[in-house]
């Protein structure tokens, strides 16, 4: 069955987003910055305010066995908008182009529940979601298979209907296992032309 609609992620497919764009503001040492992030506030860690956990009181978790990075720790949340360097504006003339043929889109993003207010005000094209199944609220992040489940039954489609976007590699993998035509994103400009290919533009 050709896919009649489009799932996308959110960071780094449609909104840039990596922590050292706010760490390298903190640490004037790259090795030392490259360490912190490697062992302290790890992207495992990260995990955790994916599946729901708030940013404080994993903060106070983490403060605790590191106290000594307890300004740095508590940056991760008081100064999160400063990860982001703004939308993709391929993505975005791309989103907007399908919305127009009238292709449906939802989104499935292992987000913050706390953050997900402020990222979708970074672009309008968060408007055209149909749907968007945020991980805090379900309790599951990519790549588990449940998060993907959640997603065809909030859009009421097969796997093999919806065409998805993902910039992790694990994601991709654990998607295509399930049917899902997809696209690993590593240029935005490859956007555009696999959508064409898969008959969506």
């Amino acid at each position: 069955m050709a896919p009649t609609a489009v799932l996308f992620d959110v960071g780094n497919v449609i909104v840039r987003w990596d922590p050292r764009t706010l760490y390298a503001k903190i640490f004037s040492d790259a090795e030392e910055r490259e360490r912190f992030l490697a062992e302290v506030c790890t992207m495992d860690w990260h995990a955790e305010h994916d599946r729901g956990v708030p940013f404080r009181v994993n903060a106070d978790r983490l403060v605790a066995r590191h106290p000594a990075y307890e300004a740095e720790i508590r940056a991760w949340r008081d100064r999160w908008d400063e990860m982001f360097s703004g939308p993709i504006s391929e993505t975005e003339s791309v989103m907007r182009d399908l919305h127009a043929r009238g292709v449906p889109m939802f989104a499935l993003t292992n987000m913050p529940l706390e953050a997900w207010p402020g990222v979708q005000a970074m672009s309008p094209v968060f408007g055209l979601f149909q749907d968007a199944v945020v991980s805090a609220v379900e309790g599951v992040i990519k790549p588990e298979r449940r998060a993907f489940e959640i997603a065809c039954e909030r859009a009421g489609r097969a796997p093999s209907e919806l065409f998805f976007v993902d910039d992790n590699a694990a994601n991709i993998a654990a998607a295509e296992a399930m049917g899902f035509p997809c696209l690993l994103f590593r240029d935005p400009a490859e956007l555009r032309p696999a959508l064409e290919r898969a008959g969506l533009l």
